[in-house]
């Protein structure tokens, strides 16, 4: 007997569709004013731990905490970089974790990318600029990528590891930005995450 798969292939593709959809749902929040109203801690290496990661060579460019909603997450299965950082947040703190403003703001990611489009700023376009940031997150381990790949839209988290730059022998790099204040390609912060703690609000 010939077994047709197209059927079961189709509510495959709707199941998978769905959990992702849910999966990645925005939380809702009712609670007023900024949550987050810390800045991301960013200080020397000092004595770094020895990081490795398959093939590539793993080097810690400055030890990293913040604090931050989750205004978008991506997860990556294909493309460079995908064997190194699964997932993406955009992330936002201070103004940028405020409700009130970020109902004038439109966020989207892809590419690695993180964007956003105002009609109107609800902030100063630099403040926008200096109080979000699209990150690329590499897990430390297999729990910390569980973790990760469970925070929603709209949880806080608290990430806590180090900037870094991953090369492998060809002369290829993939390096952290150092600086919450630039823009464009080569802006994101690319982290080893060691912890995770997660977070809601009403």
């Amino acid at each position: 007997m010939n077994w047709d798969w197209k059927p079961l292939i189709f509510i495959a593709m709707i199941a998978y569709g769905g959990w992702q959809y849910f999966s990645h749902k925005p939380i809702a929040i009712k609670t007023p004013g900024v949550l987050v109203a810390s800045e991301p801690l960013q200080t020397a290496v000092g004595s770094a731990p020895s990081l490795t990661l398959d093939h590539y060579r793993v080097e810690p460019l400055a030890a990293y905490s913040i604090e931050a909603r989750v205004l978008g997450t991506k997860d990556y299965q294909i493309g460079q970089g995908a064997d190194i950082s699964p997932l993406d947040f955009a992330v936002g703190w201070g103004a940028m974790s405020d409700s009130a403003v970020l109902e004038h703001i439109s966020i989207s990611q892809g590419n690695r990318f993180y964007y956003w489009h105002v009609n109107e700023f609800p902030i100063p376009r630099g403040e926008i600029e200096s109080h979000s940031a699209n990150m690329h997150l590499i897990p430390a381990n297999s729990t910390v990528e569980r973790a990760l790949k469970n925070v929603r839209p709209g949880n806080l988290v608290r990430l806590r590891g180090w900037l870094v730059v991953v090369s492998d022998n060809t002369g290829w790099q993939w390096r952290s930005s150092l600086s919450r204040t630039d823009t464009g390609n080569g802006a994101c912060e690319l982290m080893w995450v060691e912890t995770v703690e997660t977070g809601t609000v009403n």
